[in-house]
């Protein structure tokens, strides 16, 4: 055969694996508004920087006539890219190829990019459309999936691992996005459950759609195995390019730092008058961040899950930084089972990543009930307690306004290695708030009191008492808890400055096989 022979042979092979399961199909998943695997990798990477692996592998099943159905790329499409310029590695499942589902050399593909992936130090990228598991090759392609699971854990804390639903994810194939640093998924086209609709009916009784058992909004706000809801596939992928910019590549790495034109001593005034008088008055903990944070730029993690804590990552003078914080405005930013677990997973993601912490505090406490001990909250809040006991990065924490109890202690307090410890003026560090006290301390003297008048002076008094002995950050600050009570106008250079000096910092956790963290 002729070298133009050749030439003409591959570049017909490539035009072939370009069209998937072909143009009939690909119409049928544009009509679904979904994008196909290859389009949705050219959304995803920089112009021109896609480079693919395994474009001619098939699979080798000769069972239930499949030999007969051969398509090239065998359903996932896999290789590495640029995004922003930073080397990442990407496989794509292919919904036109026996409807994405998973093959023994389909696996074989995914844990090729994913082991160079680790070796390379470059973080790697799922863009999930799948039926599952492909029935026709049985246990091969269970070992298929137990394959991929296997490299999840091995990368998880090595690599950032990010996954995109943007169709079907069900049964055992949801196990790997659930191993992976985050979960986006697109409203209306994506779900993930283990047990479909059909089984579900069949087992309990239940008669349930797929939106309403698995779609994007139940994970996002009720499950929290979503990180990120997208409208649509082409927000997903944009939410993907972005949360990257705020991440290294490994875990020996530091964030990317960008140029800066927002001032580090920018002074926001109305943060001197933003905490209500009434500390039982709620107000939104986001005003605060986007005062102080570079640019009003604030990628939140899991909105809708837990609105009574907040996580997200943004920049001070350019530099990466995770916040958490408390949301008065929701719960009166109490911490219960599933703010405890949305915090410690985020923050035990910024300490793998050498991502600086900064805490923003104001909690009651732990949220009271028989619901929430019956669920295990005293496990749930030890699990945030022990992600910020074990986190190693440069931890800076503002006290706001309440730090109560045990709570106080769990937010990134000085006694779990907080490196710089802010209280604004308007901070109580307490065992808990002025009148639940009053009624522990003076109960039998408040029953002595017959006259109702005398008795509400006595107890006016005796709060006013306690506000001013311990309700205040000056007590903390006399025992070196708090390093300083800032000016609230001046949080932000008070926190820029905290992290350059902290930029540093080295600590470490003793020497074991690993931590057992109360799961």
């Amino acid at each position: 055969m002729a070298i133009e022979d050749k030439l003409l042979e591959l570049l017909e092979k490539r035009q072939k694996a370009s069209l998937g399961g072909g143009q009939k199909r690909i119409d049928a998943q544009h009509a679904k508004g979904k994008l196909t695997a290859r389009e949705r990798i050219d959304l995803l990477l920089d112009d021109g920087s896609f480079e693919e692996f395994d474009m001619f592998v098939t699979h080798r099943c000769t069972d239930f006539g499949m030999q007969d159905q051969l398509y090239l790329s065998d359903g996932v499409v896999t290789g590495h890219g640029t995004i922003d310029g930073r080397v990442v590695y990407v496989f794509s499942q292919d919904f036109t190829v026996f409807g994405g589902s998973l093959s023994e050399s389909y696996a074989k593909k995914i844990c090729k990019i994913m082991d160079q992936a680790m070796k390379v130090g470059a973080p790697i990228i799922g863009l999930n459309d799948s039926g599952g598991a492909r029935i026709q090759e049985g246990v091969l392609s269970l070992a298929g999936y137990a394959e991929i699971f296997e490299r999840n854990i091995l990368a998880s804390g090595l690599i950032p691992q990010i996954s995109a639903i943007f169709g079907p994810c069900a049964g055992g194939a949801v196990y790997s996005p659930a191993l992976t640093d985050f979960i986006i998924m697109s409203q209306k086209t994506s779900y993930m459950f283990v047990t479909g609709p059909k089984v579900v009916k069949t087992v309990t009784g239940e008669v349930v759609t797929e939106e309403e058992l698995g779609g994007a909004m139940i994970h996002g706000a009720k499950s929290g195995v979503a990180h990120f809801v997208a409208e649509d596939e082409r927000e997903g992928i944009l939410l993907i390019r972005k949360l990257l910019s705020y991440l290294p590549q490994n875990n020996l790495e530091d964030p990317p730092v960008i140029p800066c034109n927002d001032p580090i001593d920018r002074l926001d005034d109305s943060l001197n008058y933003f905490i209500p008088d009434n500390p039982n008055k709620p107000y939104d903990v986001k005003t605060i961040i986007y005062s102080i944070i570079d640019e009003n730029e604030f990628l939140e993690v899991q909105r809708h899950y837990a609105p009574n804590i907040v996580t997200g990552f943004s920049r001070f003078d350019g530099m990466t930084v995770g916040i958490v914080a408390n949301q008065p405005n929701y719960l009166a930013g109490v911490l219960d089972i599933n703010a405890s677990r949305k915090a410690a997973r985020f923050v035990r993601f910024c300490d793998a990543f050498n991502i600086p912490l900064l805490t923003l505090v104001d909690v009651p406490g732990f949220l009271p009930g028989t619901a929430q001990e019956y669920g295990g909250i005293i496990i749930h809040g030890a699990k945030l307690l022990y992600a910020f006991g074990e986190a190693t990065v440069p931890k800076v924490t503002i006290i706001l306004r309440k730090a109560y109890g045990g709570a106080y202690d769990v937010m990134s307090s000085k006694h779990l290695r907080g490196d710089i410890n802010y209280a604004w003026p308007t901070a109580e560090i307490a065992v808990m708030g002025p009148k639940g006290a009053i009624e522990i301390l003076y109960n039998k003297k408040i029953q002595e009191i017959a006259d109702p008048a005398e008795r509400e002076d006595f107890i006016l008094n005796a709060e006013k008492e306690y506000k001013d002995k311990f309700a205040n950050p000056y007590n903390a600050a006399r025992y070196g808890y708090i390093d300083d009570i800032i000016e609230p106008r001046n949080t932000r250079f008070r926190v820029i400055r905290a992290f350059q000096a902290l930029a540093t910092k080295k600590d470490t956790n003793p020497p074991k096989k690993h931590s057992n963290i109360p799961l």
